[in-house]
Order: structure tokens, then sequence, then C-alpha cells
């Protein structure tokens, strides 16, 4: 068993990134037991939160197998977001989730996965920053494959991500493809993806 401890913004994060760790998981024959220490409140709390954990680690008598920290770039850049957490540095595995500009692009990359969990397909949409534009752009995608998104889209991403080609999602999005780099050594638990500096 995997003990994964996992930051996030929000319920989105919440929601996308454990259903990736938890596919890695299973493409790995790994079994996963995810602790979700913050998941709301935006990216200064998930900051805050994280920190705060790893001064407590050094008090705990059993570590976590793997930190997961994921918070949106926000049109603020994967480099400048990715240096707000170097100071931080956990003495275990760290893998940041960083979407570029906002996680909601990431269930859009993959037309042929959103058509197989939706019934009909979209166009990865292009990379502008533009404050809940891709949360508008999910919500309308779904709506037009005849479903409701009564949770600003984020009721779907398990069947998305079940469906999605990582791989080919990745090519089309930088953040994803920085994100899902780390799951070739997932199985092995090797994964000693430090946060760079």
């Amino acid at each position: 068993m995997l003990d994964v401890v996992l930051f996030g913004e929000d319920r989105a994060h919440h929601r996308i990134v454990g259903s990736l760790v938890q596919r890695l998981a299973s493409e790995s024959r790994i079994a996963v037991r995810m602790d979700w220490q913050n998941s709301r409140g935006g990216h200064g709390r998930t900051l805050r939160k994280y920190q705060r954990y790893l001064r407590e680690l050094e008090r705990m008598p059993l570590t976590p197998d793997l930190l997961v920290v994921a918070t949106d770039a926000n049109c603020l850049g994967l480099k400048r977001r990715i240096q707000e957490f170097s100071h931080a540095q956990a003495h275990i595995p760290t893998v940041l989730a960083i979407p570029d500009p906002h996680i909601e692009r990431w269930l859009l990359l993959d037309g042929a996965a959103f058509k197989a969990a939706l019934g009909r397909g979209c166009k990865a949409p292009d990379q502008k920053c533009s404050r809940d534009r891709y949360k508008r752009l999910l919500n309308e995608e779904i709506q037009a494959a005849g479903e409701e998104a009564y949770l600003d889209g984020i009721e779907y991403p398990e069947d998305i991500i079940e469906h999605m080609d990582l791989e080919r999602a990745a090519r089309a999005d930088v953040s994803l493809q920085r994100f899902s780099g780390f799951t070739h050594r997932f199985s092995s638990l090797a994964i000693v993806v430090h946060i760079p500096r």
C-alpha cells in the first residue's frame, strides 16, 4: 500500500488529481491510500498547509511514501509556481501538479476520452489566460454532450481520465507532461522527483 498525502486548491484539484493518481497507481498495480490535507481555500491556503505539514513531518513516527501538491499556475506561469514551493523542501518524494493556467483544461485535452466518457468529443482548447475560461469551456462541452454540469464540470473526471491517452494529452500540454512524467517511475517507487530549485 502506497501512502500518498495530497494538497490542492479546491474540489477540481481533489477530483482531477485524485483520479490521475488513482489511475497511475492502478496501471502500476499499486494500491494507494490517499490522504487529502487540503482541498479548499485556494493557492495561499494550499501553500501554507503544505509548509506546515513539512514542519510537522519531522515529528511524525510514520511518514507518507509520496507528497502531491496541486495548484493552478493562474496565468503567473509554471516557473513562478514551482519557485513558490521550492523553499519548502520535503525529504520524501514530492510531485507538483501545476496546471497552466487552470486544471479544467486537462479534462479537455483528449477529445476521444471525452467522447468515450460523455458520448461526444471535444476539441482541445488553446492555451489562453482568462479567469474561469476553462471552467466555462468544460461546462459548455458537457452540456453539448447532453449532460448536466452541476459542479462546474467536475462531475466526470474519473470517467474522462479512465479513457484518456495520457501520452497524447501530455504532448498537448507542458504542465500535464511535467506532472505525468513521474509516472514511468511510479511502479518501482523510485520516484525521486524533487521540486526543482
